[in-house]
This record gives C-alpha cells, sequence and structure tokens, in this order.
C-alpha cells in the first residue's frame, strides 16, 4: 500500500497529475487537478485501487479528503472513480455537513450521485461521521411542504442544496428555505 508521494509535480492531464518521485513518474487519479501546478513540490496522500482488469492511484492533498473519500466508497454502488468526480464539485467539510444535516438535495446535485445514491450516503455514513443516525427524508418532507407552498421545484432544489445545517430539525430547514425563496 502506498500510503503518500512526496514529488514534483512533471503533468497536469484532464483528471491526472503526474508525479516525480525520485525519477519514477506516478500518475494520480485527483478531484482537483487545478490546483496542482507543474514544477511545484507536493505531498499527495494516495490510495491504491486494485481491480481485476485496473490499478491506478487515487491522490488527495489532504488527509480529510481521503479520509471521506474511503468513507464514500464503503458505500454500496459507489465506486473509487465516482466518488472522485464526485468529491471533484464541492469540499470534504461540504460533504461531511450535508452528510450530518441530511441533506439529499445537495448530494444528490453532485456529479455521478443521484437520489438512491445520496440517501445511501446518509443512511450508511451519518453514524460513522458525525456520531448520530441518518434521516434521509428529512429534506423530503420539507421539499414536498414547500411545493404545497406553491414553490417550483428547481427553485426548492436550488436551495434545499444551499441549506447544510447539522442537527436541524425540519421546521428549521423550512425557515431558512423561506427566507431564501422570498
Amino acid at each position: 500500500m502506498i500510503c503518500f508521494l512526496r514529488g514534483k509535480v512533471v503533468e497536469v492531464n484532464g483528471e491526472t497529475v503526474t508525479l516525480d518521485v525520485r525519477d519514477v513518474g506516478y500518475q494520480v487519479l485527483v478531484s482537483h487537478p487545478n490546483d496542482f501546478k507543474v514544477d511545484e513540490e507536493i505531498l499527495v496522500y494516495t490510495y491504491n485501487v486494485v481491480r481485476e482488469d485496473e490499478n491506478y492511484l487515487v491522490g488527495f492533498t489532504t488527509k480529510e479528503e481521503k479520509e471521506v473519500f474511503l468513507s464514500l466508497i464503503k458505500v454500496k454502488g459507489l465506486g473509487p472513480k465516482t466518488v472522485i468526480n464526485a468529491l471533484s464539485a464541492t469540499t470534504p467539510s461540504e460533504v461531511i455537513n450535508a452528510i450530518s444535516s441530511n441533506n439529499v438535495a445537495f448530494l444528490k446535485k453532485l456529479p455521478g450521485l443521484g437520489a438512491k445514491a445520496a440517501g445511501q450516503i446518509i443512511l450508511d455514513l451519518k453514524g460513522e461521521l458525525t456520531g448520530t443516525k441518518g434521516n434521509p427524508k428529512q429534506y423530503e418532507e420539507v421539499y414536498e411542504a414547500l411545493k404545497t407552498l406553491g414553490f417550483k421545484g428547481a427553485a426548492i432544489d436550488r436551495v434545499l442544496a444551499t441549506i447544510n445545517e447539522p442537527g436541524a430539525t425540519n421546521e428549521d430547514i423550512l425557515r431558512i428555505a423561506l427566507k431564501r425563496l422570498k
């Protein structure tokens, strides 16, 4: 297992960076390739994916991002490439906040994740990441309440995706959403 690599970035290409570590080039799949600059010395935490038909490294600039990645790939139906793709559109702390506040709307907006995967993430990881049980239906209930009040689905989704309030009740989320929708 390769825990981390320390070396110089020699190439940034699409979703990967190539690191020169003592004259050996390692190609690493990363969530935010634009954060890397050619000729920059950097430490990248890694996870080695070994499958029957593939073998590659996934890299992270922080331990927190690696921990969130490792938690997410435990969720049924989520593979390393899907998870790294989803992380490319957010930060680890935003993912943790969305899980702790049962925000399915935020998670399903991430690339590669749908409503089913977002709900499964909350069910599987809320206790692991936050120490409390998850209720992925919470945002769905608020969504239905707002729809009953006459708001349009797209506007509701847009607002709910911005609300990450750990420990909030349905009423708290509804109150925040109403302020943002007016």
